[in-house]
């Protein structure tokens, strides 16, 4: 018989699994931890929006960074 804590365990699990269909359905380009990480910070209390503006600035960052030419 499973614990509560091992149902707990799976259910997240399962939430992360729909989320993580949902968001390469909208090609997020986000992987499970990360998008695990997101929904962490947005259960504490991270604005949605502002955290999508920050993944999009720091993506853009590395962008520039890689294609860059060397001084």
């Amino acid at each position: 018989m499973p614990s509560q804590q091992d149902e707990k365990r799976q259910a997240a699990r399962e939430v992360i699994d729909i989320l993580y269909e949902i968001s390469t359905l909208l090609n997020t380009h986000l992987d499970r931890t990360e998008l695990s990480l997101c929904v962490s910070l947005i259960e504490n209390g991270v604005n949605p929006e502002a955290l999508s503006t920050v993944i999009k600035e720091l993506r853009r960052e590395a962008s520039a960074a890689t294609t860059a030419p060397d001084a």
